[in-house]
């Protein structure tokens, strides 16, 4: 069982950056695709970014496109999600998971998931 930890989240004032870590155990990112996906309060949990396990393959939601970045670290064993230009909808807790498959954007896909970190920006 892959076993995933996120860290990073943190309150930031709009239009700065923040750099989300998604730490795993019991499992390597090079047999998963990555996610990350977020939860407002009240809202359904939506689809961020994906990578697929080779890390040559990435998409992104149409509202993090430009802003947001994710990367692997493979001796590490982690995966980031860079954030920039925030804004107060951004607000949300993020999550990391991990799918077989690739470029699937429903969290029914993802089978591992971390606990989430929360990311508030302040307008």
């Amino acid at each position: 069982q892959v076993h995933l930890v996120e860290s990073g989240g943190g309150l930031v004032q709009a239009g700065g950056s923040l750099r989300l870590s998604c730490a795993a155990s019991g499992g390597t990112f090079s047999s998963y695709a990555v996610g990350w996906f977020r939860q407002a309060p009240g809202k359904e949990r939506e689809f961020v970014t994906a990578m697929s396990s080779s890390g040559r393959r990435t998409y992104y939601a149409d509202s993090v496109k430009g802003r947001f970045t994710i990367s692997s670290d493979s001796p590490k064993n982690t995966v980031y999600l860079q954030m920039n230009s925030l804004k107060p909808e951004d607000t949300a807790v993020y999550y990391c998971a991990v799918s077989t498959r690739y470029g699937v954007a429903t969290p029914d896909s993802y089978y591992y998931w971390g606990q989430g970190t929360q990311v508030t920006v302040s307008s």
